[in-house]
């Protein structure tokens, strides 16, 4: 992850357990998905190999609002191909995640990070800048292991010592500019739009090329919501092939306060579509058959259990949020009809037990 980077110099949750064994719990999702592909021969198949995970994860930091010690993280790996439209594939489907959320306030800000081609002559020039600059001790040591993190500094003033450093993108190779080129270019047709940040710098230390961030500005100094990029060379230093990836990490606390911020909530509240209302044995049993033909077809069911009555299973139906309820007494059953009731309209229908699946399919669409 990088020696320099704040995650291993300052932010490991390290400690040592009752056999005196130093125990790390885990800070990013990326190396670990990349970890398993290896052990698991996951990259001897068709390529890319594409992931998702979602966890817990750990940074010993001082816990303020959107920055805790315990994290809750979403994340998506494409592994095995060096592709710029796979780069634009995953920042768009974490854009749409976004925006499925119901959230509008964010940017994405997105950079190069060049590539082994280009980064050591950068490095060399940076240096040059910033050792002549008047740096305390421990800054001056950051700069001498990887003077990127600089950069990235918060310091106000440093940041305006720095404003006029050599930027990545101004000295990008031939390859690794084209493939950002390629990037915006996707991006372009995909519709999702983006700010180019030069002093962007991620995290960690194994990015290459395509880096990127979701920023939200209701958030104040924790600002990002969500990022990732490129790592080239992280699967061959794991002991794997030297396979080239894609991810990208979305943080659940800080999305859940951006959405609070805009005064909105983490999505649809509704637990299902449907919800039947059996009323008697034989209801029950045929309501069931009906939500597993529903679930088939990918409708989200739920059914009132024990002895409610129909006032009581309707409340439960309105507490679900669902937009339909099935209703059906013994004596429905017997005549092969339910009623579908629409739960935002009140309109109900009776339905042959035939038609219950397209009906539904029907109002859930409209």
């Amino acid at each position: 992850m990088g020696e320099s980077t704040d995650v291993v110099s300052k932010e490991m949750y390290t400690f040592a357990d009752r056999g005196d064994r130093s125990v790390t719990l885990r800070p990013e999702g990326t190396a670990g998905v990349v970890r398993a592909v290896i052990e698991h021969g996951l990259d001897r198949g068709a390529l890319p190999v594409k992931l998702c995970y979602a966890g817990p994860f750990f940074r010993y930091e001082r816990p303020q609002a959107g920055r805790y010690r315990q994290l809750q993280q979403v994340g998506v790996e494409a592994i095995g191909v060096d592709d710029p439209a796979l780069d634009a594939e995953v920042i768009a489907i974490a854009d749409a995640g976004f925006r499925s959320l119901g959230l509008d306030g964010f940017r994405l800000e997105i950079t190069s990070l060049g590539d082994e081609s280009c980064r050591p002559q950068y490095r060399e020039l940076l240096q040059e800048f910033l050792f002549g600059l008047d740096l305390d001790e421990d800054t001056r040591r950051r700069a001498g292991i990887n003077p990127l993190r600089v950069l990235d500094d918060k310091r106000p003033e440093l940041r305006a010592m720095t404003a006029s450093a050599p930027v990545l993108l101004d000295h990008l190779s031939d390859v690794a500019k084209q493939h950002f080129d390629t990037v915006l270019a996707h991006l372009d047709a995909l519709g999702v739009p983006y700010v180019i940040n030069p002093r962007m710098v991620r995290g960690l230390d194994y990015y290459t090329k395509t880096a990127f961030e979701f920023v939200h500005d209701g958030l104040g100094a924790q600002s990002g919501i969500g990022g990732g990029g490129r790592y080239d060379g992280l699967m061959h230093q794991l002991g794997g092939q030297d396979l080239s990836g894609i991810g990208f990490g979305l943080g659940v606390d800080r999305t859940v306060l951006a959405l609070r911020a805009e005064g909105k909530t983490a999505g649809d509240s509704a637990r299902c579509d449907v919800f039947g209302v059996p009323l008697g044995e034989a209801a029950k049993l045929r309501l069931a058959v009906l939500a597993g033909r529903l679930r088939a077809a990918g409708v989200r069911v739920d059914l009132a259990y024990g002895d409610r009555g129909l006032k009581g299973a309707m409340r439960a139906a309105a507490r679900s949020g669902a937009r339909v309820a099935l209703v059906a007494g013994d004596r429905d059953i017997e005549a092969g009809t339910v009623a579908v009731k629409d739960l935002t309209t009140g309109e109900q229908v009776s339905v042959s037990m035939d038609s219950v699946v397209a009906e539904v399919i029907s109002r859930l669409a409209g």
